[in-house]
C-alpha cells in the first residue's frame, strides 16, 4: 500500500566553518525526525510490530514522552520544532483565526497564512540557516536534516477509535514503514551517520456515544448564550475557547463556573500554571477545558470515535518516542519526559547552538553516547521543500524558492 506523506525537506550545501563548542557531537551527525501524527505510547502493546521493536534494541525507547498542551496537532508540532511551550510559540490551535473579522480557516489551509507561523519564534530548520548549516536529501545531496510528517494512525484512531481493530491495523502498517525507512538508510551507507527519532504530536482517547456518556451542550447552560461572545474556537475536540463580547466577561465565566461537573472553565490569567498555556501573547480567551476523570466527555461539536487535545496529564494523550543511530544508546529504555526537550536534543546531535527554548537537554542526555567539543560544521544555503512522498519512491517534489 502506498501512503502519501507531508514533508518538510531543509536543504542545503557546503562552505564556511562555525564553531560549535560544547554543543557538538563526534562526527558529522544528520538528522531525520519522524511523526506519526497521533500514535499513543502503548499502540505497540497489542500490536505485532517486529521492526518498531527492533529499532528500540538498537537504540532508545521511552516510556512515553508528554506533549504540551493544547495536545492539538499544530501547537504540539511547532513544540517539537522550537523546544518552546505553546504559550511561548504562540501557535496555539489548528485553526488560524482573525478575531476582528471572525475569519477561520481549516487545518491544512493554515499553511498559507504566514503570520500564522512567522510569529518570531525559530524553528530548528532556521536556526541551523542563520548558524549557516545546510541541510540536503541524505544520500543525494548530502542532507543534515529532515522532517517527515505520517497524518496516520491519527486519522484512523478519529475514524474508528483507539481501540478498533482498524487502528491496530494501521500500527502495523506504520511498523512497516519505519522497517522500510531504516532499510533504506542501510542501503544508502548512513548507518554511520544518521540518527532517527520517531515520536507523535499527541495519543488519543475513546469517545463514547449512543447513551454512554452525555454530552455537554453549551447552548443549554442556564445564562449562556453564543449573542455574549464576539469570537469562540469550539470547533475541535474537548477543549475551546471563548471571547465574550465588552463588560460580557464575567456574565459568560459565572454562567459557565461549575455549570457542570466535567466543564472546567478558566479565564486565560487562571490557566493552571503547568499548563503553559496562560501568559501567551493573543487575546483574552476564557478557555474551556474538559475533565477526563470520566472518559468520553465531549463538547458535541464533532463525532469522532476517537479525539484529542484533552489534559496533557492524561496517559491516553501521551505519545511514543524511538530514536536510534549513531548519537545514541543501544537496548536502553529510558524514564518519560516533555516533548519540549526533544527540540535541545536535536540541536546537540547536529551540532548546533539552540536558539532560545523552553527545554533542558539533561532531560534526554543519558540516552546519548559521549560528545566530543569544538567540531566546525560547513554551510551556504537553506531551501524549504514541501510535497508528496510515497513509501516507495519520492513522486514528485514541489520546490519553492
Amino acid at each position: 500500500m502506498l501512503w502519501t506523506v507531508r514533508l518538510c525537506l531543509l536543504l542545503a550545501a557546503s562552505s564556511s566553518g562555525v564553531p560549535l563548542d560544547r554543543y557538538s557531537t563526534k562526527g558529522q551527525h544528520k538528522v531525520l525526525l519522524i511523526s506519526f501524527d497521533g500514535f499513543r505510547w502503548d499502540y505497540d502493546r497489542n500490536v505485532d510490530t517486529p521492526n518498531l521493536d527492533t529499532m528500540a534494541k538498537d537504540g532508545v525507547k521511552a516510556r512515553y514522552v508528554t506533549p504540551p498542551y493544547l495536545t492539538i496537532t499544530s501547537p504540539t508540532h511547532f513544540t517539537l520544532l522550537t523546544g518552546r511551550y505553546i504559550e511561548n510559540h504562540g501557535v496555539i490551535h489548528n485553526m488560524w483565526f482573525n478575531i476582528t473579522t471572525s475569519e477561520k480557516l481549516p487545518y491544512y489551509a493554515t499553511q498559507f497564512k504566514n503570520e500564522w507561523w512567522d510569529n518570531g519564534t525559530l524553528p530548528i530548520w532556521i536556526t541551523a540557516q542563520r548558524q549557516k548549516m545546510m541541510s540536503t536529501w541524505f544520500s543525494e545531496m548530502d542532507l543534515d536534516f529532515v522532517s517527515l510528517y505520517f497524518g496516520e494512525p491519527d486519522s484512523t484512531g478519529h475514524k474508528y477509535g483507539p481501540d478498533s481493530p482498524e487502528r491496530r491495523e494501521m500500527v502495523k502498517q506504520v511498523d512497516r514503514t519505519v522497517g522500510y525507512i531504516r532499510s533504506l538508510a542501510e542501503q544508502n551507507g548512513l548507518a554511520d551517520s544518521l540518527n532517527i527519532i520517531i515520536t507523535a504530536d499527541h495519543g488519543m482517547s475513546n469517545v463514547y456515544r449512543n447513551g454512554l456518556v452525555k454530552e455537554i451542550t453549551l447552548s443549554r447552560i442556564p445564562g449562556f448564550a453564543f449573542r455574549d461572545i464576539a469570537f469562540h474556537l469550539v470547533d475541535f475536540g474537548p477543549s475551546g475557547m471563548l471571547l465574550p463580547k465588552k463588560g460580557m466577561l464575567d456574565k459568560v465565566y459565572d454562567a459557565l463556573k461549575g455549570a457542570h461537573p466535567h466543564l472546567h472553565v478558566f479565564k486565560k490569567e487562571e490557566m493552571p500554571k503547568r499548563l503553559h498555556f496562560a501568559t501567551a501573547s493573543y487575546p483574552s480567551f476564557s478557555s474551556l477545558t474538559l475533565d477526563m476523570s470520566s472518559t468520553g466527555w465531549f463538547l458535541p461539536v464533532q463525532f469522532n470515535a476517537g479525539e484529542h487535545g484533552f489534559d496533557n496529564e492524561e496517559m491516553d494523550m501521551k505519545p511514543f518516542f524511538r530514536a536510534v543511530g549513531p548519537a545514541c544508546q543501544k537496548n536502553l529504555e529510558v524514564g518519560p519526559f516533555e516533548t519540549v526537550n526533544i527540540y535541545p536534543l536535536m540541536c546537540h546531535i547536529l551540532g548546533i547552538k539552540p536558539d532560545p527554548n523552553c527545554g533542558h537537554l539533561d532531560a534526554t542526555k543519558h540516552m546519548l553516547v559521549s560528545a566530543t567539543e569544538g567540531k566546525f560544521i560547513s554551510v551556504l544555503l537553506l531551501i524549504v521543500v514541501s510535497g508528496i512522498l510515497t513509501l516507495q519512491r519520492p513522486s514528485w517534489i514541489t520546490w519553492y524558492r
